[in-house]
């Protein structure tokens, strides 16, 4: 996704946004922007700001300082209903005495739209969501995926200029919400709407976003595509979170790398062996002992506790290694560039 021009105000910006809860610092002097089209996530923890930030985008929260932008105009004030956005939660919030076509109606009644004009809009967007049909049935009678659909034909019929989507899979089991995660990227792309999209699950941020902003204890860690962030955290924090990685602090990185400051290593870059005939001439090595071995499916991840006295995880081929194998003599391998610094992120 091409970031807009210094002309361009895209369609939200966060200026120096402070957000404070008696003493609790929510949000703290951030700092965003979002550019039209983008499907941008808003990743952390519980209580880590995320949610805050979209309560404030949408209105429902008022900062404590800052400002806050939509398509270049200053709504910090401006009430929920005034503001070019709607917002999907995770229960969906869908009226249950009406049907799925009077729902998907309703903001635009609200809005006096001659029901002609409601209907055709509404059926529209049904067809959009796939529920052609469906208008007629009350949300009682709906599964969850197909509720979900309902809620966000609702949200995105009055063509809001941004849709902010409050954890809105938490509730589905995880065959439906990974065949959301598809159908979600597939709407967005279609309407070709602002989607933020907040969660704490990182398979969800990578695999849907074009940006993803990572947060933690109200600080904005790291913002960049799913590939930036998962290939290159900026933080101690980033590199824990979003995946799977080993923690190098700076005394370890010292004994095994020769190198000053915190790093990381992805598992996946770590190459399990049983003679250092296999090692490349750039290549880390280190000997250890298996400590564990977790099945995951096609792959598992390796535990090897090193001379060095740290624990590292490889991912290997389930095939190649079993819990049989604890206490085996190994060495791990990786080639040295892989090994990223990162900020090592004071403890909170």
């Amino acid at each position: 996704m091409a970031r807009t021009s210094a002309d361009e105000p895209g369609a939200i910006q966060l200026v120096r946004v402070r957000k404070t809860f008696g003493d609790v610092v929510a949000v703290d002097d951030l700092d965003l922007t979002i550019d039209d089209g983008e499907f941008f996530s808003l990743l952390g923890p519980s209580g880590s700001g995320k949610t805050t930030v979209l309560r404030m985008i949408a209105g429902f929260e008022q900062p404590t300082a800052g400002a806050i932008l939509l398509g270049g105009q200053d709504v910090t004030r401006f009430a929920p209903y005034d503001r070019d956005v709607n917002t999907v939660f995770q229960d969906y919030a869908l009226f249950p005495h009406m049907t799925v076509q009077e729902n998907v109606e309703y903001g635009l009644k609200v809005k006096k739209v001659d029901r002609s004009s409601r209907r055709g809009r509404a059926g529209e967007m049904l067809e959009i969501m796939q529920l052609s049909g469906y208008g007629a049935r009350r949300p009682g009678q709906l599964s969850g995926g197909q509720r979900q659909r309902v809620a966000l034909a609702r949200a995105l019929v009055n063509e809001p200029r941004v849709l902010l989507l409050d954890e809105p899979l938490g509730a589905l089991d995880l065959k439906l919400r990974e065949e959301m995660q598809v159908e979600l990227k597939t709407i967005q792309q279609e309407v070709g709407i602002t989607f933020v999209f907040v969660t704490h699950d990182q398979g969800e941020a990578l695999s849907m976003s074009s940006r993803v902003a990572v947060f933690s204890h109200g600080q904005l860690e790291q913002v960049g595509t799913p590939r930036e962030i998962y290939e290159h955290p900026a933080t101690s924090f980033v590199a824990g979170f979003v995946g799977t990685s080993n923690l190098l602090d700076d005394a370890t990185s010292q004994r095994l790398l020769g190198l000053s400051g915190a790093h990381t290593i992805r598992p996946e870059r770590i190459r399990l062996l049983t003679s250092a005939q296999t090692a490349f001439g750039d290549d880390v090595v280190a000997n250890g002992v298996i400590a564990d071995v977790q099945y995951l499916g096609a792959d598992s991840r390796v535990h090897v506790e090193l001379e060095q006295g740290v624990r590292i995880a490889v991912t290997v081929a389930s095939q190649t290694w079993t819990d049989t194998d604890k206490g085996t003599s190994v060495m791990v391998a990786w080639p040295r560039d892989d090994a990223l610094a990162v900020v090592d992120d004071p403890p909170q």
